[in-house]
């Protein structure tokens, strides 16, 4: 373990959080999570924990909103990772603070894992979804080491169902198609994405940077995913398309949070706001590249689980 930063795993019985805390100790890292006192005594959290402490997860009583218990475990680590639900995003103040305060953090990886909300075109629609993210990333670049973890959607969100909202597996006769069907979008499996946050931790080729996950074989767009999928039912499906001004309007008429799901597919799949730009080398790196001996479960090998 040599060399090997101390790591902080901040939502550590959250999905993401969980396999983090996973790579985290496969990759040989003496790693901590601050755990709350109630997730002791809630079941499937429970459960979580215990396969944590059989991988070597060392725990810490705490909670973001405890600062005691925040400057106790900030001042045993090198570097943290927080994966709180974009609901808690905002939650993450005073530990920025602390961080700040104690100066010995040399790497943080705040809950931003999605899409880049600095790229988003859809920031008046979203509920302030993405501007909380940012207005935590702008407090992040004021003063502490940071990496950006930019990965798009998870395969285990839309995908199952083809980007069918309201199914839960993929259509065997019809399928609805957003927008022309031609944007592309971007899904990433949630054991490669914190197999990768836990190598860009101490890299010093990701500090200070967002790291982009676009895999290839990861990248496709709605008609795309819908050829895959033929392919491997030996099915022609017939295609509905909802054009750009109706997709909207079901927006406007599907109360929230039930509206989310729409809001999101119009963002990747009809503004782009996935793949519309490059990356720019001054803030940003593509972590496909930077890592290439990370193998990605592929859309068409994640498919597969579906048939």
């Amino acid at each position: 373990m040599e060399g090997k930063s101390k790591i902080l795993i901040i939502g550590a019985t959250g999905n993401l959080g969980f396999h983090l805390a996973q790579a985290s100790c496969n990759a040989s890292h003496p790693t901590f999570a601050l755990v709350r006192d109630s997730a002791f005594s809630t079941p499937h959290k429970l459960d979580k924990l215990r396969t944590l402490s059989d991988a070597g997860v060392t725990f810490l009583r705490g909670s973001l909103e405890d600062e005691a218990s925040l400057k106790e475990a900030v001042n045993q680590v090198d570097a943290i990772i927080c994966a709180v639900s974009s609901r808690q995003v905002l939650d993450q103040k005073l530990l920025i603070r602390i961080i700040k305060q104690t100066g010995c953090v040399k790497r943080f990886i705040p809950s931003e894992f999605g899409l880049d909300p600095d790229k988003v075109q859809i920031s008046k629609m979203d509920y302030d979804f993405y501007s909380r993210k940012a207005e935590i990333r702008r407090l992040v670049e004021e003063g502490i080491p940071y990496t950006i973890i930019s990965c798009n959607f998870f395969t285990s969100y839309l995908l199952p169902s083809l980007v069918q909202p309201g199914m839960k597996s993929p259509p065997r006769d019809k399928v609805t198609i957003f927008g022309d069907g031609n944007t592309k979008g971007v899904f990433v499996n949630i054991s490669d994405v914190a197999a990768l946050t836990i190598r860009a931790v101490d890299d010093p080729r990701t500090l200070n940077k967002i790291v982009y996950l676009r895999p290839e074989g990861n990248v496709y767009s709605l008609n795309e995913l819908v050829e895959i999928w033929e392919c491997k039912i030996g099915k022609t499906l017939e295609r509905i398309y909802v054009s750009e001004e109706d997709l909207l309007r079901i927006i406007k008429e599907t109360p929230y949070p039930d509206n989310m799901e729409f809001i999101f597919i119009y963002s990747a799949f009809v503004k782009g706001d996935q793949t519309y730009f490059d990356i720019e080398a001054s803030n940003g790196v593509d972590g496909s590249k930077l890592f290439p001996q990370l193998k990605h479960t592929t859309i068409s090998e994640f498919l597969d689980t579906l048939l």
